[in-house]
């Protein structure tokens, strides 16, 4: 179970990293969803860690817009 709960804790750093960035530009994951024109609970899932490819792909829409 290492890897699992190492995953898990990437996870939680990316999501972290992801909310910190939005309250530093005051925008909400509404608005972030508008902006990179995705669905809001699908950006909800990519930030809080889903693994799917589609996730996947928004999380690199989401460091682009922030610049991560």
């Amino acid at each position: 179970m290492p890897v699992e709960q190492a995953l898990e804790k990437t996870a939680a750093n990316v999501e972290t990293q992801i909310k910190m960035k939005l309250l530093e530009r005051h925008m909400s994951q509404v608005e972030l969803s508008n902006l990179i024109k995705e669905n809001s609970q699908s950006v909800n899932r990519a930030i809080h860690g889903a693994n799917n490819p589609k996730s996947k792909a928004i999380r690199q829409k989401i460091y682009r817009v922030l610049d991560m």
